[in-house]
């Protein structure tokens, strides 16, 4: 237990990268994952054929594999895309560096995973309500558009706190596979713990008690946030 305590504040700083590394994510896929599964509902064929692709691709596929292919494979499109184009189109070379920072490939990575099953929630949310809100709305004078943003969505999001709380959480854990670039939250920090100390059980221990902490605090936010929402109602 000595070593947990000499490295209690460097796991404490993973815990912290990780709680950012969520934050942001998930933020940005509710704005990716609204306009995802809003398409998912339009009337536009083409539009929701891409959402579609969108959403079954990053659902699909490991969020392991999606970190390889933004943290290793973006980096390599971007440097024989540059190379085609100046051999090609004899365009001037506009791209040194092709290396992503390990944070923003961690976000970018994340985010797009998240945005995709935050759509379906989204999708979801906005199909419970009832056909007749839609009508009611466009018989008062609104558009497709206004009715959608000021009677649909402020009901459906209502609806969508629990699997929003639930997509929060998962990722949280899910940040745990950026360890493999080199991202140091929570459980990169417990590898380079280990790594020095060679004391693995109490460390991993304690990183797993720090998970759960984070998790268990959470999901009592989401049951207030849901319980003040439907005494609102």
């Amino acid at each position: 237990m000595e070593v947990v305590r000499q490295s209690f504040h460097i796991l404490l700083a993973g815990a912290a990268a990780t709680l950012e590394i969520t934050v942001i994510s998930v933020a940005l896929g509710c704005i990716l994952g609204l306009i995802v599964g809003l398409s998912r509902l339009s009337g536009i064929r083409l539009l929701r054929l891409a959402a579609t692709a969108y959403v079954d691709f990053f659902r699909g596929t490991p969020l392991l594999v999606q970190i390889f292919i933004v943290y290793f494979g973006l980096p390599q499109l971007l440097r024989d895309g540059q190379a085609y184009l100046m051999a090609n189109y004899n365009m001037p070379q506009i791209l040194t560096q092709y290396a992503l920072p390990v944070f923003l490939a961690a976000v970018i990575a994340c985010s797009l995973n998240s945005a995709a099953y935050i759509a379906e929630i989204f999708r979801a949310g906005v199909q419970s309500i009832e056909r007749g809100q839609m009508e009611a709305a466009r018989s008062l004078g609104m558009t497709a558009s206004q009715a959608m943003r000021y009677v649909i969505l402020p009901q459906a999001v209502k609806r969508v706190i629990p699997p929003l709380g639930n997509e929060f959480i998962a990722m949280l854990k899910d940040t745990s596979l950026l360890s493999v670039i080199g991202f140091e939250e929570l459980t990169r920090k417990g590898q380079l713990v280990v790594g020095q100390t060679y004391v693995a059980f109490p460390v991993w221990l304690t990183v797993a008690f720090l998970y759960l902490i984070m998790t268990f605090c959470f999901s009592r936010l989401v049951d207030y946030a849901e319980r003040r929402l439907k005494t609102g109602d």
